[in-house]
């Protein structure tokens, strides 16, 4: 069935080189997609079950001057609700939507998602990695919807200059992957064209291959922003203002570019409380930044999502002599493609005589089972006397439906103060689907005891050595009457060793990830450490010996249900890993219920409740600590949804921490933590983060902001006193180290 369709696709868009222009209003006019290719072999994909959509759905496919056009016709029975919810963008929900896929070079390296609402809220992604979303980015492209009584339509236009393309084939085509779904809210049910899943290994290699005649525009827009900060605390005020530019002249050549990047609190981080070796790792919402960032986006080191070896937050981040941030002078970007190649240039500089400089270079060149790629980064830190070179290759091989190989090799060459240090890593992912809803996975890592990423990419951890294996199963034909539409099984076992020889643990886990008929979620999820040791937690000052872990974790979605009024999330967990062993663990609430006064105002309330009866810290030197501590986390607010062009937010975010000391314990040399008769102090902790944003859209990627922010933080240690954490939670609304009115206007012009 595939094949034919695949044809049909390539004839139709071949004759229809001057096709119209496509007003975008949501109506489906026949005579302005009059020569679209028509598809309507959508099967579901959640659950993945790949049998016909029981909702009828049909797209149109058009290549047109002006861009790529896409128009979806939802049938929808009048038994089964439509859920109309706006949404902030990028936010997306449980509600009724559907999503266009595109790999513009049709290689299956980058990609990108957008994603209309039923309400024409929308969300636009970049894809890297096969199967890896970074909702950071920002596009303009058009979209409207509208509605009747037989179901809702879709129409989107996704201009030529969005993205860097290839230069058109000898017969002035495009190669695109495409792949086209529709998301029904009430149910939680998907259904895509062609029938594959971005939860499984293989995706951007998976779309269909379309050919289209190779339209091309040129863009240049100018993006000038003022902004304007009155500081209540410190009694002053501070203007600022600069400019982001992109310009577009061809398809295989896109520069962007950025003065005085604005550095405004328009966007705010989450609290966190980090105590471990690890920094904390956080998303960059900055427009620069974002642009055409997924060419850099190279993932090693992946023990999560977050492992990268450009991770852009260090740009303009602490200052190296710890004092204040970065002050970004001006940044330059450009992607492109010749002979056959994708190539991109990243160059960053800061200011003052402790700014840092940052480069980076990307190729890529692909094949038709095959894709090689390599990159080179650097940073200059003047402050530290210190330059850092990282060399990256990869490899991906996809030589046939099942299998999916992917590789990459790192070095590092850090110079500092005259001394040189180098070391290398590497990852294998193997990926193979068997087929009937079983497939495999192995993962293999090694990072050099020497090799430093962190100047300019995000690495958890270096001196690491890790093997996983994953069987996964996937269920989908489940009765009729069960609450579940289908549920996905992974079974993992994994090795860990640094570069020493020194056995960290053994795992295993086993997870189940659920789809329910009530269009909600579930994860349930049990996994086991044997006894080790960890070589991190003591910044270098001995490898401890540790017991046994045991992780216990369950969080469950519930959507608005008909109409109705409230959702509701929750999770619950129980961590044992200190030293007290696996009957002594940290249990962790939290439920967040929303309720929505109508589709577009809700409020929602999320409260954490821990408690550690066993928590381990390191004290400085070989000096360890275990507390007995309780938290108690807000995560409370509102969206108002004013109109299509004003959006009212309120976020306030309050913790409260108390932390009593148990037990001191001192390393010895063979690993093992002794007890000793050493005073630790207690300590507590509250943070508070309050914002109201007011944010006007005066014409697209062009806002006003105005924002009131307050927040602050405290910890003290030693105060011999009882205390408690509901006692620094309540404190913690009295915190007023900041307190700022902020107004921000930026407007795009396109040229």
């Amino acid at each position: 069935m595939r094949a034919p369709l695949t044809l049909s696709i390539l004839a139709a868009l071949a004759v229809a080189p001057l096709a119209q222009a496509v007003e975008i209003d949501g109506r489906i006019d026949p005579a302005e997609w009059d020569g679209a290719q028509r598809i309507t072999d959508f099967r579901l994909t959640q659950p993945l079950s790949r049998t016909p959509a029981p909702q009828p759905t049909e797209a149109l496919v058009l290549a047109t001057p002006q861009g790529l056009a896409i128009g979806f016709r939802n049938t929808q029975a009048q038994s089964i609700p439509r859920t109309r919810q706006f949404a902030q963008r990028d936010e997306g929900g449980p509600v009724d939507r559907v999503n266009l896929y595109v790999d513009f070079d049709g290689d299956g390296r980058n990609g990108y998602n957008f994603t209309v609402l039923l309400s024409n809220s929308i969300n636009d992604t970049t894809i890297g990695n096969e199967n890896q979303f970074n909702d950071d980015w920002d596009g303009d492209w058009r979209h409207a919807t509208s509605e009747d009584e037989t179901g809702w339509y879709v129409e989107m236009l996704i201009p030529w200059h969005i993205a860097p393309m290839r230069a058109a084939s000898a017969d002035g085509k495009r190669t695109l992957g495409l792949s086209l779904d529709r998301v029904i809210g009430a149910t939680g049910e998907r259904a895509s064209w062609p029938a594959v899943s971005f939860n499984e290994s293989r995706f951007l290699t998976a779309l269909e291959r379309i050919q289209v005649p190779a339209y091309s525009q040129s863009l240049l827009a100018i993006t000038p922003y003022v902004s304007g900060i009155y500081d209540a605390v410190g009694r002053g005020s501070d203007f600022d203002g600069g400019v982001d530019l992109f310009w577009k002249p061809n398809g295989r050549f896109q520069l962007s570019a950025t003065l005085n990047p604005d550095f405004g609190q328009v966007e705010s981080d989450e609290l966190t409380v980090n105590f471990s070796a690890t920094e904390t790792f956080f998303s960059d919402k900055r427009p620069f930044f974002t642009e055409n960032q997924g060419f850099f986006d190279v993932p090693f080191g992946a023990l999560n999502n977050n492992s990268r070896l450009i991770y852009t937050r260090r740009v303009g981040g602490r200052n190296d002599d710890g004092v204040g941030s970065g002050d970004v002078t001006a940044a330059v970007k450009v992607n492109g493609s010749a002979a056959g190649f994708n190539y991109g240039v990243f160059a960053a500089t800061e200011a003052d005589d402790i700014g840092r400089d940052f480069y980076a270079v990307r190729a890529t060149r692909d094949f038709a089972a095959q894709g090689l790629g390599a990159m080179v980064t650097r940073v200059n830190r003047p402050f530290l006397d210190r330059e850092a070179t990282v060399y990256e290759f990869d490899h991906r091989w996809t030589p046939n439906s099942q299998w999916s190989i992917r590789s990459a090799l790192v070095g590092s060459d850090v110079d500092q103060a005259g001394r040189s240090s180098r070391d290398s890593g590497a990852q294998l992912r193997m990926d193979y689907d068997m087929g009937k809803g079983w497939r495999q996975q192995l993962y293999a890592l090694h990072l050099g005891r020497d090799l430093q990423l962190n100047d300019f990419g995000y690495l958890e951890r270096n001196n690491f050595n890790y093997l996983r294996y994953d069987l996964g199963h996937r269920v989908t034909d489940l009765p009729a009457d069960s609450a579940y539409a289908g549920k996905d099984f992974h079974y993992a076992v994994s090795r860990r060793y640094n570069d020493q020889g020194v056995h960290i643990a053994d795992a295993f886990a086993i997870n189940r990830r659920s789809d329910l008929r009530d269009g909600g979620n579930e994860f349930a999820e049990i996994a086991a450490w044997s006894s080790g040791h960890d070589d991190l937690i003591t910044r270098g000052n001995g490898v401890v010996d540790v017991p046994s872990k045991l992780y216990l974790y369950y969080e469950r979605f519930r959507p608005r249900q008909n109409g109705g009024r409230w959702a509701f999330y929750g999770e619950a967990q129980y961590a044992a890993e200190g030293l007290g062993g696996m009957d002594e663990g940290k249990s962790r609430l939290y439920f967040e219920p929303r309720y929505h006064v109508s589709d577009r105002l809700s409020f929602f309330s999320g409260m954490e409740v821990s408690h550690n009866p066993d928590w381990l810290l390191w004290r400085g030197g070989n000096l360890l600590g275990s507390f007995r501590s309780d938290m108690i986390t807000l995560n409370a607010g509102s969206v108002w949804l004013i109109d299509d062009k004003q959006e009212l937010r309120v976020r306030l975010e309050a913790i409260g921490l108390d932390a009593h000391s148990r037990q001191a314990y001192r390393v010895a040399a063979d690993g093992r933590p002794l007890k000793v008769a050493e005073s630790i102090p207690d300590f507590n902790l509250r943070n508070l983060g309050f914002q109201i944003r007011y944010r006007y859209e005066l014409a697209p990627l062009s806002h006003l902001y105005i924002a009131y922010v307050r927040g602050g933080d405290l910890f003290e240690e030693g105060l011999n006193q009882e205390g408690s954490a509901g006692r620094e939670f309540r404190d913690a609304f009295d915190l007023r180290d900041s307190e700022q009115l902020l107004v921000k206007l930026s407007y795009r012009f396109e040229i």
